[in-house]
């Protein structure tokens, strides 16, 4: 598959920065107001050897399958700042995901802001917003993101990116994803798989994505899919 041309990106991209960035963002939970000088989070512990299998540190957009609970011992260092990307549509799936993501920074006392596109025409400008606030991470929820994500990600490799449920068809290296063979939209025209199924759309399994895609993206694995068919 052809990538797509990085100055259409540039264009698409540039049309739409002012209009985006003039919007209200984001809601702010946890003790960090973002306003201060801030180090980057590191992850507290390790991976398990069987996260990543047969032969170690995967090459770019290939796809592991690490054993169940080997992300278990990472966690993120005080205040990771994380948006939450996400839909204002009536999306289970996706409103599943998005609540795993605030369970999880609950638990784990990360500093977390929500970024919601309001409607079709908002996508876009969402996914810019979600990229000014310069979070550590931006986590996203709801198919609909993808197709935005595939065209602000490859200009902004220092950001980094995770897709929950879902993946891009041609991910940079600051973009990694964590799904399932229920959970595999690509976007990009290719259409819903047949595998797909709303169902496997778990509180359990997303959070099991949530933690592990970022233990992934904290131990410096990105641009690759993880994926929990045999781990949840």
């Amino acid at each position: 598959m052809s990538r797509r041309p990085r100055t259409l990106v540039a264009v698409v991209v540039g049309a739409a920065v002012a209009g985006a960035l003039a919007v209200g963002v984001a809601v702010a939970r946890g003790s960090d107001d973002w306003s201060g000088p801030h180090v980057t989070p590191t992850a507290r512990g390790t991976l398990a050897a069987d996260f990543v299998l047969p032969s170690g540190t995967p090459s770019p957009e290939a796809t592991i399958t690490p054993a169940p609970g080997s992300w278990d011992g990472v966690h993120p260092s005080a205040q990771l700042r994380v948006v939450l990307l996400t839909t204002s549509e009536d999306d289970r799936p996706a409103t599943t995901v998005a609540d795993a993501v605030r369970d999880w920074a609950h638990d784990e006392d990360v500093s977390l802001r929500t970024v919601v596109a309001d409607g079709p025409t908002d996508r876009l400008p969402a996914v810019l917003r979600a990229t000014a606030l310069h979070p550590d991470l931006v986590i996203s929820a709801g198919d609909d993101l993808v197709d935005p994500l595939a065209q602000v990600t490859p200009s902004h490799l220092d950001q980094q990116f995770l897709v929950v449920g879902a993946e891009l068809a041609e991910p940079t290296e600051n973009v990694t994803a964590a799904d399932w063979s229920g959970a595999s939209f690509r976007g990009e025209g290719l259409g819903t798989s047949s595998a797909y199924d709303a169902a496997t759309f778990t509180p359990a399994r997303c959070r099991a994505a949530v933690q592990a895609g970022v233990a992934s993206v904290l131990s410096g694995l990105t641009g690759i899919v993880v994926s929990l068919d045999d781990a949840t």
